[in-house]
């Protein structure tokens, strides 16, 4: 029977295990993500620099990140930490009104940061390499299926579903945030301050989906509201290119 390491070595080994849960699904993506696509294109089944491409890469790499998390899993053997069941309706108005409240934060943020002179990078998820329109709808889509359950099953339920094993809710879901925040932190184009800027509102946005997995305990709540906040997004961008 093995016995638990003594608490400050235990936190150690749970932030380290975190880490190696987001560096391995960086690495798995990225092999799966670029050979596949380069594949696709030689096949002739999308164009380079297409619309096809941009949403085929973004698929491609939540695969990567998904198939990277239940590798975790099974490694680890902490299935327990990502907790999955059906939404109740309680929870489905979590969802919708979590999408809701991290849309308004973030403009909000906008709002405050420009009152002050300051601005945020753009994160490159957001820029259609062709047209935009089919763009947006296809990340509208792509965005409530895909990233946003995919994105949570990872940070919430690998990463902070592990913290929580040896720190309390307030640290495990701000540790969590901090490393949501920085993995955008290479897709985000701008100056220094501006990324910067990006992944700070980022860490925020993630505490408060962090907030509904500690409530509800199942990871499809604040993957859905991701998606939902990411939905809304694209909405905004499809209206803004018509």
């Amino acid at each position: 029977m093995s016995e638990t390491p003594p608490e400050p070595v235990n936190r150690i080994l749970r932030v380290a295990s975190a880490a190696f849960a987001v560096v391995f699904a960086l690495l798995v993506a990225s092999a799966v993500t670029g050979p596949v696509a380069q594949f696709a294109v030689s096949l002739g089944l999308v164009g380079e620099g297409t619309t096809g491409l941009q949403v085929l890469r973004t698929l491609l790499q939540f695969v990567g990140f998904l198939a990277a998390v239940v590798g975790y899993l099974a490694i680890t053997d902490q299935w327990a930490l990502v907790g999955v069941s059906r939404p109740t309706l309680r929870e489905a108005g979590l969802v919708l009104g979590g999408g809701l409240v991290l849309f308004a934060f973030q403009y909000g943020a906008l709002f405050v940061l420009g009152e002050v002179g300051l601005t945020t990078g753009q994160n490159q998820a957001v820029v259609p390499a062709g047209d935009p329109v089919t763009y947006y709808l296809a990340m509208i889509a792509v965005s409530l299926l895909v990233v946003g359950p995919v994105e949570e099953a990872l940070f919430r339920g690998a990463v902070q579903g592990g913290l929580r094993q040896a720190f309390d809710a307030a640290p495990a879901i701000l540790l969590a945030s901090l490393m949501f925040g920085l993995v955008h932190l290479p897709s985000v184009s701008g100056t220094p301050g501006q990324r910067w800027a990006y992944v700070a509102v980022v860490v925020v946005l993630g505490a408060v989906l962090g907030v509904l997995y500690e409530r509800t305990g199942n990871v499809l709540v604040p993957g859905l509201a991701h998606g939902v906040y990411n939905a809304v997004i694209y909405v905004v961008l499809l209206a803004q290119s018509l």
